[in-house]
């Protein structure tokens, strides 16, 4: 049951969390709004289209972004307001053990990490679409497909090789199906083009040839046009800039599934992506408490001091968590440690500060 004291710290820290948020959003809107300005006046974007496709969809993502950030300064600043005012002497004079005081905390984080986790989980990359598409369209130089010998398992049994694809014309050359059963080939389809047909939302194949083995004896067919459904499509050959931003979780575990059936290398980052957003709201939680822990003790510097301090281990767990997802992604260190690391040793530095504070 929540008392006087609780909802009183829990409504300071929402209210300075999303004051910070606010005050942070604004900047870096003014900041970006001035690096993209002349990109927006080459392309003669009307205001409208920019407002709605662009910023009302960056602002969540960035919003989500800051959050560790913001709710550790938010947690520091209000309870070194507190310091100051020697409310929290009063508070442990009054029989409120430092660990009861610290609930609130936890209680108020705890609920910015669920709205963060229900963000990040499912609203963000939803807008994140949006926003990709519209670097990518407007900001972003054109994406030319240029890789070459493309081979790919698009089904169990089902093996395709591609010399060079046109994204821009969606067209792919000297293109191979091969149908393998227990590693003996039954099928294989050759043709020197492909395209793709948007009107049947399938593929094409001009002038293509067909050998078939059946019972010890090979077949031989000609065509001239064919066809097929493959579980390729040309988005996959498309600019993959942010792409793991863009998926919201269900999505992710579709599309590492997806990798990991065409036998795709270097799937680290969207495991990497996939681990954060779980780790993530417990970041909120930490950090937040953290951020009291850090602050609670009144010093001679007074509050400027201590959010100071605050700033400076928010950097270093950005820090961290940027040096981690690096290292994840050149294969370096296994994709769940790479996300829960951070935490993990964010949480042991919270004990270590927790057992320091005189209570």
């Amino acid at each position: 049951m929540l008392k006087i004291l609780d909802r009183y710290i829990i409504k300071k820290l929402l209210t300075t969390y999303v004051f910070v948020v606010l005050v942070l959003l604004s900047i870096i809107t003014v900041i970006d709004y001035t690096e993209k300005n002349e990109d927006f006046i080459k392309q003669n974007i009307p205001f409208d289209k920019i407002f709605f496709e662009y910023f009302l969809n960056f602002l969540p993502y960035m919003a989500n972004m800051l959050s560790p950030l913001t709710i550790f300064i938010a947690s520091v600043f209000v309870t070194a307001q507190l310091a100051a005012h020697t409310e929290i002497i009063a508070m442990l004079s009054g029989g409120v053990s430092f660990r009861r005081l610290l609930w609130p905390y936890f209680v108020g984080s705890s609920i910015v990490a669920l709205f963060i986790f229900g963000m990040i989980g499912w609203v963000v990359p939803r807008a994140n679409k949006v926003r990709v598409d519209f670097e990518n369209k407007y900001i972003k130089e054109q994406f030319f497909f240029n890789k070459r010998h493309v081979h790919m398992k698009v089904s169990p049994e089902c093996y395709v090789y591609m010399e060079s694809y046109n994204n821009v014309t969606r067209t792919g050359y000297q293109f191979t199906i091969e149908h393998v059963v227990n590693k003996e080939l039954k099928k294989k389809t050759k043709t020197g083009r492909i395209s793709w047909n948007e009107a049947k939302k399938c593929w094409t194949l001009d002038a293509y040839s067909t050998r078939e083995f059946k019972d010890g004896r090979e077949y031989l067919t000609y065509g001239a046009t064919m066809d097929t459904v493959l579980s390729i499509t040309p988005k996959d050959f498309e600019s993959n800039y942010l792409l793991y931003e863009t998926f919201t979780l269900d999505e992710l575990n579709e599309y590492i599934a997806l990798l990991q059936l065409r036998g795709v290398e270097n799937v680290e980052a969207y495991y990497v992506e996939k681990y954060e957003r779980y780790a993530y709201p417990f970041a909120i939680i930490i950090l937040t408490l953290m951020g009291a822990i850090v602050a609670s003790r009144k010093t001679r510097g007074g509050a400027a001091y201590q959010i100071a301090f605050g700033f400076v281990l928010a950097f270093i767990y950005i820090l961290f968590v940027i040096l981690s997802r690096t290292i994840a992604g050149a294969g370096g260190l296994s994709p769940m440690l790479a996300a829960w690391l951070p935490n993990m040793t964010f949480t042991v530095v919270a004990f270590i500060l927790y057992w320091r504070v005189p209570k």
